[in-house]
Parts: C-alpha cells; sequence; structure tokens
C-alpha cells in the first residue's frame, strides 16, 4: 500500500547555519493518527513545513500519497496536506466565517455551484454552522480554532497536520475539540507537548529531537518510559496516570 505520507532523510538548515533537521524519516500509512512529541526547538515545526512546501531546499524527500513535493506539484500537494498552525489568527483574516472558509476551496478551483455546501459540510463538521456570518474577530479562541479547522475540512484534504491544537484551550474546548478530531476519520499528523492529549488521539507517537527521530512507537509505551521523556525533556502532567 503506498503511504499516506512519507519522508526520507530529511535534511534542513536556516540561512544561519541553525541545522534544524538531520536526517528524518518517517512513514505514516493511511488512516494512521500519529503524534510528534519533543522538546522546543526539536525540529517539529520545521518537519511540518516541508510537508506541503512551505520550506524546500534541503537535502531528502518527502510524497504525499505517491506525489513528491516538488515545486510543479505544489498546488495539489498543498490540497491533499491540510494544514492547521497553532495560531488560528494565522488562518482566519477575511470579514466573516464563511469567507475564510470557502477562501481556500476557492483557491483551489472548487466551482461556485459546489463551494456553498463545501462550506456548510465543513462548518457543520465543526460545530460553527449557526456562527458563518459572524466576524473571527468575534469569537472564542475555541471558535476561532474550530473556524481555522473548517478552512482546512472545506478543502478536504487527505492529511490533517495540527501544530499544537490543544494549546491555550480551556478543558472543556480541549475535550471537544478531542472528540471532533476522532470523529473525522482523517490520516492525522499531531504536533504536541500535551502529552495527554497525545494519548488520547494518537495511537502511534514519533519523538524528535536536535533534528533527528529518537523514538517511534505505541503512545501508552513511548510515555510510560520516564527515562526516554526525561532524557528529551519532557513529563507528564502531575499525578497523571497512564493506566
Amino acid at each position: 500500500m503506498t503511504p499516506a505520507l512519507l519522508v526520507k532523510d530529511l535534511d534542513y538548515s536556516y540561512p544561519d547555519g541553525h541545522r534544524a533537521l538531520g536526517g528524518i524519516d518517517l512513514r505514516v500509512e493511511p488512516g494512521e493518527r500519529v503524534a510528534v512529541l519533543g522538546p522546543n526547538g526539536a525540529g517539529k515545526t520545521t518537519l511540518v513545513l516541508h510537508l506541503n512546501g512551505v520550506l524546500s531546499g534541503g537535502g531528502g524527500h518527502v510524497e504525499v500519497a505517491g506525489l513528491a513535493v516538488r515545486r510543479r506539484s505544489l498546488p495539489e500537494i498543498r490540497r491533499r496536506v491540510g494544514v492547521v498552525f497553532q495560531d488560528p489568527d494565522d488562518q482566519l483574516f477575511m470579514p466573516t466565517v464563511a469567507e475564510d472558509v470557502a477562501f481556500g476551496p476557492r483557491n483551489f478551483g472548487v466551482p461556485e455551484a459546489e463551494l456553498d455546501q463545501r462550506v456548510a459540510r465543513a462548518l457543520e463538521a465543526v460545530g460553527m454552522a449557526a456562527h458563518a456570518d459572524r466576524s473571527p474577530m468575534h469569537l472564542s479562541f475555541g471558535q476561532r480554532r474550530r473556524a481555522a479547522l473548517a478552512t482546512v475540512l472545506a478543502c478536504d484534504p487527505e492529511i490533517l497536520v495540527l501544530d499544537e491544537p490543544s494549546s491555550n484551550l480551556e478543558p472543556v474546548a480541549r475535550r471537544e475539540l478531542a472528540e471532533l478530531l476522532l470523529s473525522l476519520g482523517r490520516t492525522m499528523l499531531m504536533v504536541t507537548h500535551d502529552l495527554p492529549f497525545a494519548l488520547q488521539l494518537c495511537p502511534r507517537s514519533v519523538l524528535v529531537d536536535d533534528g533527528v527521530v529518537v523514538a517511534d512507537g505505541p503512545t501508552r509505551e513511548l510515555l510510560a518510559d520516564a527515562g526516554l521523556l526525561a532524557a528529551h525533556r519532557l513529563e507528564l502532567p502531575w499525578g497523571f496516570r497512564l493506566d
């Protein structure tokens, strides 16, 4: 079976000479939900930005469902890989929520006759249909995060990539987001420092540090390895139990 995502020996250095990725290998099968864990500065966001061609020019190879990430393939890659950034305000800039959700599919060439249906389905999926005509600036942070997710879902991507999706959410909004993401049934790559959230959503986790994969396995097993977590500046919340 062709993997949903294949990363081979991905290497990247920033213009200042900092080597952010030092040979990342990663394979994600269709339908898998995989958490990418690691301390600040480990290279997680740099990895994510290579998956739809925001960053390029280093060494290695990235494929999405068999299609190599290259300049000429970027429109199709960006249709297949939907990235939800940590700050929803990076994705919400139109006067209304509905216009924000329509922006992506319209630019991918979705016919106007189909566009309204795409927008309605995406907003319904994230529980934001009643807010279609509101300004994103007047929404709560949790609502803006749902709206940002809708902007990606409207493009019907094969892979969802989420950067710190649970950050700054109150407990109820965090639980609701987890339930929503589990209901989508999409291949998912989730960058997070929230280890319990990773355990709740992703059966598999990849631990990245200093630009390389240092562990890859069942999330519960990785989180049970206190020595591994300590060595890479990660820890579970005080009192959290894995059993």
